[in-house]
């Protein structure tokens, strides 16, 4: 008989306890060009997510693949270098596997960071977006399938996603720092091919200001399980049909690369009013 899901969870979070003594409050997802934003310490716990029980590893490039337990600021925290995705051809239950794992191990908190193609004008490559709200247009739900009364509701709320409070502090922190900076509406996309510029001109006209390949599954998971999230974004290109430049995860990477130590002091920030 096949395992519960449940008791996946359980086993994992045995494993990781068994590891170390820190219990977070804080989870955050580093997404691509970022993932080394925050580096272990020598007092910090560093897990490979394919030594872990029932969890899957991630095959991207700028994907680490590992969990580092510390405490930075003040805050006890989990972080994910790197994340799952739908393009991977894993599914929304894997995908969200971690977002279960860390509202299991503690976790009230999440920052969901990820690399975006910019639709709205005025945002420029190296921009922060706050995400204020999403539309799923990956083609399935994170919730589908057979319920768990311990991840919350089924037909739960997604009037307020993205924490308010959360989004008026980072955007304030932006301002301190003198970063661009605006709320957003995010679109997710299965991927993995980019938008066409069809797509891009239909993704703007429904509302969206940036698209991506993530975040959406994840903050509607946390949010199930009654965490407060913050979608934080960075802008990697403009989307198809604002540019001549052919878009390619390269250039996302090497977006990620230039914007690095701001996002590094940003997260910082955010981490000590977040603990």
């Amino acid at each position: 008989m096949e395992q519960d899901v449940i008791s996946k969870l359980r086993e994992t979070e045995r494993y990781i306890r068994s590891r170390t003594a820190l219990s977070p409050r804080l989870g955050i997802i580093l997404g691509s060009g970022i993932g080394n934003i925050i580096e272990p310490s020598g007092t910090d716990t560093v897990l490979f997510y394919n030594e872990l029980p029932n969890f899957v590893s991630s095959t991207v490039e700028g994907h680490a693949g590992r969990l580092i337990l510390g405490a930075w600021e003040g805050a006890n925290t989990c972080v994910m270098q790197g994340r799952l995705h739908y393009y991977e051809g894993y599914s929304m239950d894997e995908i969200t596997y971690p977002v279960r794992l860390l509202k299991f191990l503690g976790v009230e908190t999440i920052i969901i960071t990820a690399a975006v193609g910019a639709l709205a004008p005025g945002l420029k490559t190296g921009d922060m977006v706050v995400i204020k709200d999403h539309i799923n247009f990956m083609g399935a739900s994170p919730l589908r399938g057979r319920h768990h009364p311990d991840f919350g509701e089924r037909f739960c709320d997604m009037s307020r996603v993205y924490d308010k409070s959360l989004r008026k502090r980072c955007l304030a922190i932006c301002r301190r720092q003198r970063l661009r900076a605006r709320e957003g509406v995010y679109a997710a996309v299965a991927g993995p091919a980019y938008e066409t510029p069809a797509e891009a001109a239909m993704l703007r006209k429904v509302g969206a200001d940036v698209a991506g390949m993530s975040v959406v599954p994840e903050a509607v998971a946390a949010r199930q399980m009654g965490m407060n999230v913050l979608g934080l974004c960075y802008v990697a290109n403009a989307a198809a049909g604002k540019s001549n430049k052919p878009l390619s995860h390269g250039e996302v990477l090497s977006t990620g690369l230039k914007i690095q130590q701001k996002m590094a002091k940003l997260i910082s920030a955010i981490m000590a009013v977040c603990k």
